[in-house]
């Protein structure tokens, strides 16, 4: 049994191939985890505190201006965002999303009407969020929301409404 020399032009070849495999794992690892990994939310959940309880009176709806703190990939963004919300009881609260369910067209509360008018193509809504008059065929769509602590806070969650 001969046991072969190692040469030189081997050596170069095995630390050519070892600096190769460095260099693709340094650019695959990183990738990996951009894809595969989600960044953790610092912020504290998907709730956002969009008003004071006490500052909605029952049953008449409010526009509601605030920031929403969003996550693209690695970065974080805090957006303007609206929502209509509408008190439905002493600790209860409805929010809608504030596009029109026909085509997307920033709706309004007539507050001589009592009713939600999108002035685009004439669609008219309940402050409930039910549809009175079409082209729209379903109800607002909704955010998830909830109150705590004498604090409306909302999801990020969409709820379509049926219909």
């Amino acid at each position: 049994m001969t046991v072969e020399q190692p040469t030189r032009r081997k050596f170069y070849i095995l630390i050519t191939n070892a600096l190769g495999a460095a260099i693709a794992a340094a650019f695959a690892i990183p990738a990996a985890l951009y894809l595969l990994v989600k960044p953790k939310n610092a912020e504290g959940g998907d709730w956002v505190e969009v008003a004071e309880l006490e500052q909605l009176k029952v049953g008449k709806p409010e526009e509601i201006r605030y920031n929403r703190k969003r996550i693209d990939g690695w970065q974080k963004l805090v957006e303007k965002a609206t929502t209509w919300v509408v008190r439905t009881d002493q600790d209860k609260v409805v929010a809608f999303t504030p596009s029109c369910t026909h085509l997307g067209c920033a709706y309004h509360w007539e507050d001589s009407d009592k009713k939600f008018i999108c002035p685009c193509h004439t669609s008219m809504f309940s402050a409930d969020g039910k549809v009175l008059q079409g082209p729209a065929s379903r109800p607002l769509d909704r955010y998830v929301s909830k109150v705590e602590g004498g604090k409306v806070l909302i999801g990020t969650q969409i709820e379509k409404s049926a219909g």
